[in-house]
């Protein structure tokens, strides 16, 4: 079984840098924060450690770092990614207090991609495969938006469309029956890292419980070791993290997003 201390560690080291973020427009440092700005007008605050801040100190840091966004109009949404294992005393209060909304906590999954890679059976009639024709992307896309419940969006696919165009790595994957992707996912590589993340994992509702999900994360992971990534992270719902666990991976932290809309 994998260390979970040393795979926090990896994680913090590796993954917390100008990586967490290849499809950025912009990234400004504000101390020890990074303020990164998306495509569509969304902004997202993360950051390694938050250098000691006490309660005092994040109560007068968030404001700012929410004046900064304020001011350039075209930013109406703000995420600011938490991590259950940083000390970081009164940031809750100080982002309730700022009109941040926390979600559902997540479940921060490391382990091995080659406790991943394993021969999963499809039901009749399913098929895996690696996607990158326009038409197939908006698809996915849209599948995606209908399972996690959100108006079907133009801004997304166009986005991972882009991402596509750049060659940055990133590997989108659909499972379709009869024609219609009913499963799909991200493998986003992270380049100087041993790190590849899995994300956007999505299955209808019908077709869950069936193992196309495992079957989708195991595809990935086979293209990740292919690509000299050994180990797989996710920031996963409880949709998918015992799907995770099953196959070897860890909860190492939980991560919390905060979203201030304008």
């Amino acid at each position: 079984m994998p260390d979970p201390t040393s795979l926090l560690a990896a994680y913090d080291e590796q993954l917390r840098t100008d990586a967490e973020t290849p499809s950025a427009v912009s990234v400004i440092r504000w101390g020890p924060l990074r303020l990164v700005t998306f495509p569509g007008g969304r902004g997202f605050v993360t950051y390694r450690d938050l250098g000691g801040a006490d309660a005092g100190r994040l109560r007068r840091l968030v404001p700012q770092v929410l004046a900064q966004y304020r001011a350039d109009p075209e930013i109406d949404r703000v995420e600011w990614k938490t991590r259950g294992h940083d000390h970081a005393p009164g940031l809750h209060e100080a982002l309730l207090a700022n009109g941040f909304v926390p979600g559902e906590p997540e479940s921060i999954m490391i382990g091995e991609a080659r406790a991943l890679a394993v021969d999963v059976a499809l039901p009749a009639g399913v098929t895996l495969r690696r996607v990158t024709a326009e038409a197939d992307v908006r698809a996915m896309s849209a599948m995606q938006d209908e399972v996690f419940g959100e108006p079907v969006s133009e801004e997304m696919a166009q986005a991972l469309l882009r991402r596509l165009a750049r060659a940055d790595g990133m590997e989108l994957w659909v499972a379709e029956a009869a024609g219609r992707v009913v499963s799909a996912g991200r493998l986003e590589p992270v380049e100087g890292t041993d790190f590849a993340g899995i994300w956007g994992g999505a299955t209808r509702p019908e077709w869950r419980g069936r193992g196309i999900y495992r079957a989708l994360t195991a595809a990935r992971a086979r293209s990740a070791l292919r690509l000299g990534k050994t180990l797989i992270t996710s920031d996963s719902t409880e949709y998918s993290r015992p799907t995770l666990q099953r196959s070897g991976l860890v909860r190492v932290s939980t991560t919390t997003p905060y979203l201030w809309r304008r």
